[in-house]
């Protein structure tokens, strides 16, 4: 995981890899709630393999030729898997409507409607409890051993929780990007910012896709448009932005703001929302190393509703952690983040140094939208009904883990190695 650097457990994984197939990594969500039957808005409970959530949600708003802005989520599913949750769309009242949407089952790529419900609430982002996961792990040399070592790990970690570590989903893979475009903004660079999405070839890319970001490194807008595979939706939104902006003379930083807002909202945010997981990722290695279930004199501790828990004994912040009723944070850098105090803080503060960094740089002042107060972040995750089972393929295992964490962060404890 990228800029991961601590492990918790000491036991030597299994080895082993995961995603041989889609089917292999399954998540589902557990919903905070669920729609009642009635009311303006319909709920789409969908199974995806292969598909991000966004390019399922864009399929669905274009198909029913409404605005991207009444479709809502819980949260952004893995691309490499098959997945399971909720979609809502808004304000859909009549019985034409409801038919229209159900007239899309089995029309949408990859994607099938489990359920179609009327709701009176809309979903927004982080309305889950959190996601089960049944992952196999193969290629393991004996299994019934690694099954076992894998259970061990498992038991530990349901003690000790785990790193809250973001994943490789947040950055991209195999174009590793998106923190280093959130980097230039912060920088205050648009111009870079659009040519670290757009341009800046990668091996790991398919040879026409290097071809189309070589051509706009080389300033060729309208060969590289031409040149853009069909999975390079994003990017043709951009660059089209960027040739009807030069048609009127030089670009400029307005263009560049242009070819930015060009991209759904929640895609324009995740780039500095990614730098600033790559950095807590740092955040994070250094205070595991401090012990990942122990109170520090310092700690800034949230309880599980995310509220800072105050005016507590060492004991009792002891006591809360050792029950996962609350848990030590790091920082997601921004302007207003508080550090914490003591050697915790310190080691908060060197972080943002050794990038030569301020908080001030998250403003982001000419894409103010796209900055950043910061907040607090749990550094550790629980992770409950865990277990290991060996079958015929593999070690198969299955987790829940809460909202807005990463399973390979449990893969990584259990396999020992980089996972994707």
């Amino acid at each position: 995981m990228l800029n991961a650097n601590t492990y918790v457990t000491n036991e030597k994984g299994i080895g082993g890899t995961i995603r041989n197939q889609y089917e292999d990594f399954y998540v589902e969500e557990i919903p905070e709630m669920t729609p009642t039957g009635e009311g303006p808005n319909i709920w789409i409970w969908i199974e995806k393999v292969g598909r991000t959530t966004l390019d399922v949600v864009l399929d669905i708003a274009r198909d029913l030729h409404i605005s991207r802005k009444r479709m809502g989520f819980a949260g952004m599913k893995d691309k490499k898997a098959r997945t399971r949750q909720w979609i809502c769309i808004s304000n859909m009242e009549s019985e034409e409507q409801f038919r229209q949407v159900k007239d899309l089952e089995g029309t949408i790529y990859k994607t099938d409607f489990l359920k179609v419900v009327r709701g009176r609430k809309k979903l927004r982002m982080g309305q889950l409890k959190g996601n089960k996961f049944q992952i196999l792990i193969r290629d393991i040399d004996d299994i019934e051993k690694s099954a076992e070592i894998a259970n061990n790990i498992l038991k530990e970690l349901e003690v000790t929780g785990v790193p809250n570590y973001f994943g490789w989903q947040r950055f991209g893979k195999p174009r590793t990007n998106t923190h280093l475009v959130g980097e230039a903004l912060v920088q205050n660079d648009l111009k870079e910012a659009v040519r670290r999405y757009i341009g800046n070839p990668t091996s790991e890319e398919h040879e026409e896709n290097q071809k189309a970001r070589q051509a706009y490194d080389d300033g060729n807008l309208e060969e590289s448009l031409e040149l853009m595979s069909k999975g390079m939706r994003y990017e043709k939104m951009m660059v089209r932005e960027l040739i009807k902006y030069a048609k009127k003379g030089p670009l400029d930083d307005k263009a560049y703001k242009n070819a930015l807002h060009a991209l759904p909202k929640p895609l324009q945010r995740m780039f500095v929302h990614a730098y600033q997981s790559y950095l807590f990722n740092d955040a994070v290695s250094r205070r595991v190393a401090m012990g990942i279930n122990r109170y520090v004199e310092g700690d800034i501790i949230i309880d599980n509703e995310e509220r800072i828990v105050r005016d507590k004994t060492p004991e009792e912040f002891q006591n809360l952690i050792d029950n996962f009723e609350a848990n030590p944070t790091s920082p997601l850098y921004g302007t207003k983040v508080p550090f914490a105090g003591g050697e915790v803080g310190e080691m908060e503060k060197s972080v943002l140094n050794s990038y030569n960094l301020t908080k001030e740089d998250f403003e982001v002042p000419k894409m103010p939208r796209l900055g950043s107060h910061g907040l607090r972040r749990s550094m550790r995750i629980q992770v409950w009904d865990a277990s290991a089972i060996p079958t015929d393929e593999g070690v198969l295992t299955e987790f829940s883990i809460n909202k807005g964490s990463y399973a390979t962060a449990v893969l990584r404890e259990v396999m020992k190695k980089d996972v994707v």
